[in-house]
């Protein structure tokens, strides 16, 4: 979930270069020309700066892990370099440098992946070793890859070629191949796993037509229709933390949301409707019709929109519960966070509550004017009657892993020097919510 702007118009003197929700979005991390910075997003009426590092200018990259103090950070001026901070402490824990530039950094409580343009990295995450270097991949200019939050199951997803949009999924516990998904005709240009790691999202660099996998399987869940009228460049997908839901944002004025849902026939001996007796004659023709038709037929609309106030910016959206309320999270480049309603019964047009901007010296956090709350159709949803996400959907949970996974360490490409020696451990993967509770903090460099 992330984007680059290096460009100085939007986003104020500082200039806001990029940005990225923590696993479980309870943070936003952002990019700027003078270092990086951390917000919290746990409330709507507030956006608090957890931390400002400026260890580095024009950061690119910068992710946090959870609610943890560690933060990776690449710079433009050392794009082959990445550093890991404890930012409650100020040090350094260790920094690699790797073979060309360091397009896209993910990470969970178990791995951290680091993408170049031809390769992948992945590093061990209580010692930061690294495990094994994925070598030749195919051709991936944007660092395209998403990681699963889950440390459970590590899956790794990233393109399998380079001219259609086949995924490649990768067991980055285990390091071993999982399958490859014939996802789209087109080369891929958005990858995201649900938060247990048992569902991947994918959109094409069409922007049309976004599906919905099964992992480990690769089977096709949903399919879901953007649009038709113009090919979009989509720069983010993200589920909500129940998988009911799945939003994606393009360099259009309009944010989708999509409610993955299984329409169930209707039982024997009901009436049936015209609309289910029309909907089985379009099952039935769709057996034979071309397969581009008969994909058209099997594709949902979006269930919610919201349409933002600005158009060919580049932005990151998450879903996210926030005060008990399911919210949309929207960070754009224009160096502003939107927080808006979502109806998770009925859908249709989100109402935007609150816009924070997310640099110094600027105005303070605005509520939304009255003419952004209320769409032209007049449909508003007070935060005060807005449903909560336990009145609709229940909440699956996900006991976590407590088995400790071993690797084995390799050159792989990255410039070989001395690793951070092995300490001990709690059993099992390492929280690092505790500041007690952390790889060692000691300076290392490979």
């Amino acid at each position: 979930m992330e984007e680059r702007e290096t460009s100085d118009g939007p986003g104020g003197p500082q200039g806001l270069i990029s940005a990225s929700f923590n696993q479980d979005t309870t943070s936003l991390s952002v990019g700027t020309k003078s270092g990086y910075r951390l917000f919290s997003v746990t409330s709507v009426d507030k956006m608090d700066c957890i931390h400002e590092g400026a260890e580095c200018p024009d950061v690119y990259i910068v992710e946090r892990l959870f609610s943890s103090s560690l933060v990776v950070v690449v710079s433009l001026s050392m794009p082959r370099r990445m550093n890991v901070y404890h930012f409650k402490r100020g040090t350094e824990i260790c920094n690699y440098s790797y073979s060309n530039n360091i397009l896209s950094v993910r990470l969970n409580r178990q791995r951290l992946v680091v993408c170049l343009e031809e390769s992948v990295y992945i590093h061990n995450i209580k010692d930061m070793k690294l495990l094994k270097t994925l070598l030749n991949t195919p051709h991936n200019p944007s660092g395209l890859c998403a990681l699963s939050v889950n440390h459970g199951n590590s899956y790794l997803a990233y393109p399998g070629s380079q001219t259609i949009g086949e995924i490649m999924v990768y067991d980055a516990n285990n390091l071993s191949k999982v399958t490859m998904i014939p996802a789209h005709d087109s080369p891929l240009a958005a990858l995201t796993f649900n938060t247990s790691g048992t569902k991947l999202a994918s959109a094409s660099e069409r922007g049309t037509v976004i599906r919905v996998f099964t992992i480990p399987e690769g089977q096709r869940l949903f399919e879901f229709r953007r649009g038709m009228k113009r090919y979009v460049s989509i720069s983010s997908l993200s589920f909500s933390s129940d998988a009911q839901f799945l939003c994606a944002s393009s360099n259009t004025e309009t944010v989708h949301i999509f409610k993955l849902e299984q329409h169930s026939p209707s039982r024997d001996g009901e009436s049936p409707t015209w609309g289910a007796y029309v909907g089985k004659m379009f099952t039935a023709a769709s057996t034979y019709l071309p397969s581009q038709v008969s994909d058209m037929m099997h594709q949902d609309r979006a269930f919610a929109t919201v349409r933002l106030n600005m158009f060919g910016l580049k932005n990151v959206c998450a879903l996210s519960t926030v005060q008990k309320l399911p919210r949309l999270l929207v960070a754009s480049s224009d160096g502003h966070l939107y927080i808006y309603n979502i109806d998770p019964q009925d859908g249709g047009e989100c109402v935007l509550v609150r816009k924070h901007r997310l640099f110094e010296g600027d105005e303070a956090p605005q509520e939304a004017q009255q003419e952004e709350e209320e769409p032209e159709d007049g449909r508003s949803l007070p935060p005060s009657t807005s449903p909560s996400y336990a009145a609709t959907v229940s909440v699956p949970s996900t006991p976590p892993s407590s088995t400790t996974l071993t690797g084995y360490s390799e050159d792989g490409g990255a410039e070989k020097g001395d690793v951070i020696p092995e300490h001990e451990f709690a059993e099992g993967p390492v929280c690092l919510d505790d500041e007690n509770e952390f790889p060692p903090v000691s300076k290392q460099t490979n």
